[in-house]
């Protein structure tokens, strides 16, 4: 499954969407023009009947953002998008620089690894094909049993390795899934912000409801910035993982008898803290900018992230364990 292409796909949605804004700025015109019709008669009144000079620039809001709505995809969403995105093109080029040095690292311990083990004749066999038919070929007729031993030993190494890459390509599935979860639910409310904004800055005009339009655009913001926020924490993630692997390349490089299933567990455990911390993006998020309205969201969503991560780590747990005690029976 290609995830950045999904991404992508969820781009070009908020693109595809934008011009629903025009749709509700005509409605959003007559609740604006109604509301600056009360809004400037009642201070003019109230001025002439208190005999006080009336106060020409508070009755200008009503008129500024009536020109807002009139201009909305341009004039706020492009501003607001204009300003945001250096963040977003910021945090993205920085996850990937850090995922290209994750893939190289990545690329030399698998070959570090793989030399390790054909250096040595006791496990140069599991490994690779040639050498374990030159050391069958050795093997006399009297030593079915070594021979037999030695079909069970690579059988189970292949086992092993087998579904340690599939609970990490699991693991790493799930954790990509959990991005796009993000990106879905941004790309939903950055819509519905969008398409809904002329509506709320109309409504600003009547008494009232003034912070309706400070709410908005602080949720709106809010919203952008959860995707510079998933890659920070992305990248986080990935130099953990890079400096992972340069301790186990050092490690191979210098120590020929290095036990790396603890490193392996060790990235299985930073996969499923990955996977539950993107769940608290949003609440990140508020950390940065405030908005009210999204408590009973965040609330649901640790919630989830946290029965998700705790399922993840149970499957785990008893997989690796699974394998390590097999390893210890076969070894023996």
């Amino acid at each position: 499954m290609d995830f950045s292409n999904l991404h992508t796909i969820l781009r070009s949605l908020y693109d595809e969407m934008m011009p629903l804004c025009e749709d509700m700025a005509g409605v959003a015109q007559a609740i604006a023009g109604l509301g600056a019709l009360f809004f400037v008669a009642y201070r003019i009144w109230r001025s002439l009947a208190a005999a006080e000079p009336i106060d020409v620039f508070p009755l200008l809001r009503p008129f500024v953002i009536g020109f807002c709505i009139m201009f909305f995809p341009s004039v706020v969403l492009g501003t607001i998008n204009s300003v945001m995105s250096p963040i977003v093109q910021g945090t993205a080029s920085m996850l990937e620089g850090q995922t290209l040095d994750m893939k190289k690292y990545r690329e030399e311990k698998d070959r570090l690894e793989y030399e390790a083990m054909m250096n040595d004749p006791s496990t140069a066999y599991l490994v690779d094909d040639a050498e374990f038919d030159r050391q069958i070929d050795e093997l006399g007729v009297t030593e079915i049993g070594t021979a037999a031993g030695m079909y069970i030993e690579r059988g189970m190494y292949k086992v092993k390795k087998a579904i340690q890459n599939f609970f990490r390509e699991l693991l790493e599935m799930l954790f990509q899934a959990a991005s796009l979860t993000i990106d879905t639910i941004r790309t939903f409310f950055l819509i519905v912000l969008a398409i809904l904004g002329p509506i709320s800055f109309a409504l600003s005009v009547w008494d009232g409801f003034q912070s309706t339009l400070t709410q908005w655009i602080c949720r709106y913001i809010q919203t952008y910035l959860w995707l510079p926020v998933a890659d920070l924490f992305s990248t986080i993630l990935a130099k953990i993982q890079v400096l992972m692997l340069q301790n186990d390349i050092s490690e191979l490089t210098n120590n020929p008898n290095i036990d790396l299933d603890g490193s392996n567990a060790a990235y299985t455990v930073f996969m499923i803290i990955g996977i539950i911390g993107y769940f608290t993006i949003p609440t990140v998020a508020g950390w940065i900018i405030q908005a009210g309205g999204a408590g009973n969201y965040n609330r649901a969503v640790n919630n989830t992230a946290m029965q998700v991560g705790s399922g993840a780590a149970s499957v785990g747990g008893a997989v690796a364990g699974n394998v390590a005690g097999r390893a210890g029976k076969l070894l023996k």
